[in-house]
């Protein structure tokens, strides 16, 4: 995924879900990876809830992807998720929050769906009426009290409040929302958003984001995107510097802006914090919403800016052993302005990444600040959740079948960081893998259309990486660049598909690929090199 797990393979962002099988996806009800059903999924109706007889034309109450059947809906466009957060990690009731969804109706609705799963919903209004709820497994019904005509723009009011659980799946193992020692580390893909807010649970359908997040005195929340008010470090202390300020100066070489840590970790008992702390972050570029991250807890912060000018925001929780935060900043700094050379200018306003101590085997390409686990620092695993930006987060995918699309290419990202650090050459990577018999994964299952079981296997990883490397060796490293350069640009902060992929290679190489893409995508058996 944009997952990585560092054993046995790489997990969601990175490779890590590629290992073996990784995705045999539990089915809620038939749901996948992080989209489970939990618990009756109508635990939540509050006093708005609706009879079953809701009037008037509805919403297609999913997306219709069979790769995650039931998730997102239809008959509207999301624009902006606004979500008001008040997370205290050491409660019983970890999450009281309000979401403000702005919307524009793309057909007329008389109820329209949002995906929320095992949160108690206490009010919902419509443009600022009351509408009445209904809850069925994750999905809840919403009935404004007037009709929406076609185009009309929208503005739905979620009053909610529970613990998220956290997702266990027996490939993947936890994810989601999951506590650690001193918060909240949130990671999940495909669909795992609605355990924590409700969404239109799809890529198809990304927004900008804003979250206003309160949290205990003493910790620290992180967020995509960029932190419109001071963030206060752990234990106390100043906030993160942005363009221009103090702190923020050029990196190349040194650890990107060379500031000091926000504030020093400190332990602040739960009967001791009665104050809080509230930070607001704005995401301006779209973001599906399974890359959207909340991480909680006390972190050691560093910021500064790229050698190229690129705000940059690293935070590492000191109890995860071996992690030196000032290492990771300039590998963060280091990696992104060499992707920039070649893949395209960076697609968002700030970059970072954060390390927690959240016992998970994976890391996952949020946007703008992927999430590591606490596996430590792994140089070939932030280069594949960086890269993401670009394949992935940018360009995002439209359905899941085209997986290879963000995995593959974080792959091939990840080979040749490894290359560059000394390791194996990008050709021994393929090399080794190009050897391997024909009985495996690697060869029986077909990257571009790998199934909803297989959808984060090692195929989709790792043949999809090898694809590209066949692809840069048939069209030349200079075409192979300029079509990995003018996809990114044609198809920033939009989706893709593989067949537009595959129509863009044609174009740019000027020659006929279509027999390589079906070979090395769509049939079993090693393709011919």
């Amino acid at each position: 995924m944009a997952g990585y797990s560092p054993s046995p393979r790489r997990g969601r962002g990175t490779a890590l879900r590629g290992a073996a099988g990784l995705a045999a996806l539990a089915v809620a009800g038939s749901l996948t990876a992080c989209h489970v059903t939990i618990g009756d999924g109508d635990s939540g109706s509050g006093p708005s809830s609706a009879s079953s007889a809701a009037a008037g034309p509805a919403g297609p109450t999913t997306a219709g992807d069979p790769y995650v059947p039931g998730d997102g809906n239809g008959g509207y466009d999301v624009q902006n998720y606004s979500l008001k957060l008040n997370i205290t990690p050491d409660a019983s009731t970890q999450l009281d929050a309000t979401a403000t969804i702005t919307a524009t109706a793309k057909e007329q609705l008389g109820r329209f769906n949002l995906d929320l799963t095992g949160l108690t919903v206490s009010s919902i209004t419509v443009n600022g009426k009351p509408a009445r709820q209904q809850r069925a497994g994750s999905e809840l019904e919403v009935s404004p009290a007037k009709e929406l005509p076609k185009g009309a723009k929208f503005t739905t009011v979620v009053k909610y409040s529970g613990t998220p659980r956290t997702i266990s799946d027996p490939i993947l193992g936890t994810y989601g929302w999951v506590r650690t020692s001193d918060g909240v580390f949130i990671a999940c893909e495909p669909s795992g958003a609605h355990t924590w807010f409700p969404a239109n649970d799809h890529p198809s359908d990304k927004a900008t984001f804003d979250f206003e997040v309160t949290v205990p005195q003493g910790l620290t929340a992180i967020a995509n995107g960029e932190p419109t008010t001071p963030v206060t470090g752990s234990g106390g202390g100043g906030a993160p510097t942005l363009p221009g300020g103090p702190g923020g100066g050029g990196g190349g070489g040194e650890s990107p802006g060379g500031a000091s840590p926000i504030g020093g970790p400190s332990v602040v008992p739960a009967a001791d914090r009665r104050a809080a702390t509230t930070t607001t972050w704005h995401v301006k570029e779209p973001m599906a919403t399974y890359l959207a991250t909340v991480d909680v807890g006390r972190f050691e912060v560093r910021t500064g800016k790229t050698a190229s000018g690129i705000p940059v925001i690293t935070a590492v929780d000191p109890s995860v052993p071996g992690v030196n935060v000032d290492a990771f900043a300039k590998l963060n700094a280091d990696v992104i302005d060499q992707w920039s050379k070649l893949f395209g200018p960076y697609p968002f306003d700030s970059a970072g990444g954060l390390i927690d101590n959240a016992q998970v085997d994976f890391a996952l390409e949020t946007q703008t600040r992927p999430v590591y686990g606490a596996f430590g620092l792994q140089p070939t695993v932030v280069a594949h959740e960086l890269s993401h930006q670009w394949f992935g987060d940018s360009v995002s995918v439209g359905r899941w079948q085209d997986i290879w699309l963000n995995e593959g290419f974080a792959t091939y990202a990840e080979w040749l960081w490894g290359e560059k650090s000394g390791g194996p050459s990008v050709k021994e990577q393929f090399d080794e893998r190009y050897r391997e018999g024909s009985a495996g994964e690697l060869w029986s299952v077909p990257p571009g259309n790998p199934g909803r079981r297989q959808m984060f296997g090692r195929s989709v990883y790792d043949r999809g990486g090898m694809t590209l490397v066949a692809l840069r060796d048939r069209i030349g490293e200079d075409a192979f660049y300029r079509l990995l350069q003018t996809w990114t640009k044609d198809r920033k902060y939009s989706t893709g598909t593989t067949q537009q992929f595959i129509a863009m290679a044609n174009k740019v190489s000027g020659k006929s690929l279509d027999a390589f893409f079906d070979a090395w995508l769509y049939k079993k058996g090693r393709p011919a090199r």
